[in-house]
């Protein structure tokens, strides 16, 4: 583990910085009760680090209302109640072949069994969706748009400011899939005409696993999809209307919750811009080194501008799998291979009649050691395979 160099980032964030982890381990074993259920101290104290933290992402995404700011497992978990929140029969959808299966899947239960019509609109060459493609597919039944912001597959991030602008003049929600964008692109749901961010805790929030959530601007609807226990009104039949309550059910993940309040803080302390610079200047170090490499094929990887830290590749003669293994095995390297959750990206590249590709992704914890590394172990391995 020590020798580990790890490049896959994509999937999760590692190393936490070590702020994280004992912030985490100091208030679980000081504070660890269930927030909001009782006036107690201990329960007093972890729910006002659960507020502290709702605000310090409301304000993180350019949201107006902290309450508005609910928590969830993940990404999945949020877009899933978005997603089926915000969508009928007979409504349309507008997503991208961009998109990981936490938007794809949802939609596709949807169209399946509950009449709804989704249109998925293609990327170019370069790796972008055109926001006048998406406006040209608006129809008067459209309800939903909704686009990954940066992708997990080839890193490009989708201009959702203008996509954004289009469904505010034309009434229709927008929702984002921030799971790969936030802690690396600044977001302002104000500035961008963005409706709802998904988020995830645990990639570039540099949190632990388990822990999402959505940020809702005011005045979009989301249904209620779930039920449960809220810790107010106890007595109250029908689960509360009112934000955070509405989006949120039962005993929430309150370790989770310290640790993102903690990867937050680190993330604001660096600056998101600062840190994303850093790891486009290591990305750009490995994109030259691996372009030239003879067996080598880079995916819409020509020029980086409005990208993040991904970088997607082949080895000619490799399946992808086996060039991960040899990283693995040989080179003590972790990144990861196949079709990434994002079958729609490969299907339109090509890639997925040879079972995907092998994807280095770069953390705020990666050096220029760890680049030169990797750019030599992927020489190796094509070397010895014309060999």
């Amino acid at each position: 583990m020590d020798n580990l160099i790890f490049l896959d980032n994509g999937a999760t964030s590692f190393p936490k910085p070590e702020e994280v982890y004992q912030f985490m381990d100091h208030f679980y074993r000081s504070f660890g009760v269930n927030p909001g259920r009782s006036g107690y101290d201990l329960c007093i104290e972890a729910g006002e680090m659960v507020e502290s933290t709702r605000k310090m992402l409301a304000n993180f995404f350019g949201g107006r209302d902290p309450n508005r700011l609910t928590f969830s497992y993940n990404s999945t978990d949020a877009l899933n109640m978005a997603i089926f929140g915000m969508l009928k029969p007979g409504d349309c959808a507008i997503t991208t072949t961009l998109e990981h299966n936490s938007v794809l899947r949802p939609l596709y239960h949807l169209s399946e069994d509950s009449d709804v019509e989704v249109d998925y609109v293609p990327f170019d060459g370069k790796g972008f969706v055109d926001p006048d493609e998406i406006k040209r597919r608006f129809k008067k039944n459209t309800r939903l748009v909704v686009v990954n912001h940066a992708s997990n597959v080839i890193g490009t991030v989708q201009p959702v400011g203008e996509i954004g602008k289009y469904c505010r003049e034309a009434g229709i929600p927008f929702l984002i899939d921030a799971s790969q964008s936030a802690g690396k692109v600044p977001i302002n749901m104000e500035e961008m005409n963005i409706d709802v961010v998904a988020f995830t805790g645990h990639k570039s929030l540099l949190g632990p696993t388990g822990i999402g959530g959505l940020c809702v601007r005011d005045g979009v609807d989301i249904r209620i999809t779930r039920a449960g226990g809220t810790g107010v009104r106890s007595a109250q039949r029908r689960h509360l209307e009112e934000y955070p309550y509405r989006l949120e059910y039962g005993t929430g993940n309150i370790l989770g919750i310290a640790g993102l309040h903690a990867g937050v803080k680190w993330v604001e302390a660096k600056g998101v811009r600062a840190i994303h610079e850093r790891e486009m200047k290591l990305t750009t170090m490995l994109r030259d080194g691996l372009k030239n490499i003879a067996g080598v094929t880079l995916y819409c990887q020509d020029d980086l501008t409005d990208h993040i830290s991904v970088l997607l590749f082949n080895v000619e003669g490799y399946e992808a799998a086996d060039t991960g293994t040899f990283l693995d095995v040989d080179f003590n390297i972790a990144c990861r291979t196949g079709l990434h959750c994002a079958p729609l990206v490969h299907e339109q590249l090509g890639t997925a009649k040879i079972h995907g590709a092998v994807r280095f992704g770069i953390g705020p914890f990666n050096t220029e050691e760890h680049i030169r590394k990797a750019i030599e172990a992927v020489r190796i391995i094509a070397a010895k395979r014309r060999n």
